[in-house]
């Protein structure tokens, strides 16, 4: 593959990101579909773009692959604008919504038309591509016969062909049973693995939590969380379980102790966030109060948690992040 354009900044020459988007704006009349996006995908990200339906994700989607025009702000694709100039999208591939085949035509058909359309040495990538997404075998059946799986899959062979850089992909576990999930999610580390920069818009946050190190999430067509998972995480502190012997008298003391917030009664026991010397003072306030802990377990907040906390009506802003970097694999 080779690499990035170089930009100008401050004097010293830099590798410009796979994908800079700032203050992007789409409207259809009166109704924003997009309200103003700042995204920064980085090399070598698996970058998830998260948001409930309507959120705006695909036609944010599109102006990042210069599929529509945006209203306002602006789209680089390795420093370029693809608007200005089909070149900005050398190396980038993906489908926005799913991909579409011809039906009546073989698997391998369909590639060699798109590897005909594309130019250059994409035929040549062709069995490659095949093996990558392990359609070697079925590449003779007609893309009718494929099941839907199958045909994410040869979406993302098709991808391929183009010896991407970056490669967005829009719901590509959309509609798959578990089995198709478990080895979407195996193809997608594995061309992470290559060096191909992802960015992965998908509603399964149990799957992007394993897959993606950065994403960004979306509410009414604004990025309410953008930056590495596990910075989100840390920010919003350790989810505590409780149950006492006084369950009235436990809630009281969990709601007036400084250091501890978001107290929520579950089935019968309290959830809480606290930092680590905030629940050894609640402990011993718990004793004094007479109500006695029968369990106290830590646990982190989920992924899917997080984001209901930021999208749902009545939602706050992300918690806010330290300065000190957190290493975050994927």
């Amino acid at each position: 593959m080779t690499s990035a354009p170089t930009v100008e900044a401050g004097g010293a020459t830099t590798e410009a990101p796979p994908l800079e988007v700032r203050g992007l704006v789409k409207r259809y009349g009166e109704l924003v579909a997009v309200g103003g996006v700042d995204v920064t995908v980085n090399a070598g990200d698996v970058y998830g773009y998260l948001g409930p339906n309507g959120a705006g994700k695909t036609t944010s989607l599109r102006m990042m692959l210069g599929l529509i025009r945006p209203t306002e702000g602006t789209v680089r694709v390795f420093g370029s604008d693809p608007q200005e100039t089909v070149r900005a999208l050398k190396g980038v591939a993906g489908f926005v919504e799913a991909p579409t085949f011809y039906p009546y035509l073989t698997g391998r058909r369909n590639l060699e038309l798109l590897a005909a359309f594309d130019g250059g040495d994409a035929a040549s990538r062709i069995g490659e591509a095949l093996d990558a997404v392990e359609l070697a075998e079925r590449a003779g059946d007609r893309v009718g016969g494929y099941s839907h799986g199958m045909r994410q899959r040869l979406g993302i062979a098709a991808a391929l062909l183009r010896d991407p850089r970056l490669l967005l992909l829009d719901e590509p576990t959309t509609g798959l049973d578990p089995g198709g999930m478990r080895d979407m999610r195996v193809l997608i580390q594995r061309l992470a693995a290559q060096g191909i920069t992802i960015v992965l818009s998908s509603h399964l946050l149990a799957e992007v939590e394993e897959v993606c190190n950065r994403v960004a999430i979306v509410r009414k067509g604004r990025i309410v969380y953008e930056g590495e998972i596990a910075d989100l995480k840390r920010a919003a502190g350790m989810t505590y379980r409780l149950a006492t012997t006084n369950h009235e008298r436990a809630l009281a003391v969990c709601r007036a102790q400084p250091g501890v917030s978001d107290v929520r009664e579950r089935g019968g026991e309290i959830s809480l966030v606290a930092e680590e010397r905030a629940v050894a003072e609640l402990s011993q306030a718990l004793v004094e109060a007479g109500a006695l802990i029968t369990a106290l377990a830590p646990q982190r907040a989920t992924l899917e948690e997080l984001f209901f906390s930021l999208t749902e009506e009545g939602a706050g802003e992300a918690p806010a992040l330290d300065a000190e970097p957190v290493e975050a694999g994927r």
